[in-house]
């Protein structure tokens, strides 16, 4: 099984404090749902900033907004697993990066 790094693309908290305890229950039902699959919950981003080669620094506005780690059997079955999280409402996307150990 390998590990797959979920990035978290668009997402922010919620509008509202009234909306906030339905945005943690779906986390919570999702987390739950994965099981074992999860190796970190991870957390929200917020400030990104971009490094080039030549030591330049720059904002970088749409960077991820957070991430988490799960286990599988293949980038597909990541990929089905990702298909539940909650981030994807309203548009905003997941990207799943398998990951491997080289120490």
């Amino acid at each position: 099984m390998a590990n797959y790094l979920l990035v978290y693309q668009g997402a922010g908290m919620p509008a509202t404090e009234a909306a906030q305890p339905e945005v943690v229950q779906a986390w919570t039902d999702w987390f739950t749902a994965l099981g074992p699959a999860i190796v970190d919950h991870g957390n929200p981003a917020s400030q990104t900033k971009h490094i080039g080669g030549d030591g330049s620094v720059r904002d970088e506005a749409s960077g991820p907004t957070g991430y988490s780690i799960i286990k599988a059997d293949s980038i597909d079955a990541a990929v089905e697993l990702a298909k539940g999280c909650p981030v994807l409402a309203g548009g905003n996307t997941v990207q799943v990066v398998e990951t491997f150990e080289t120490m």
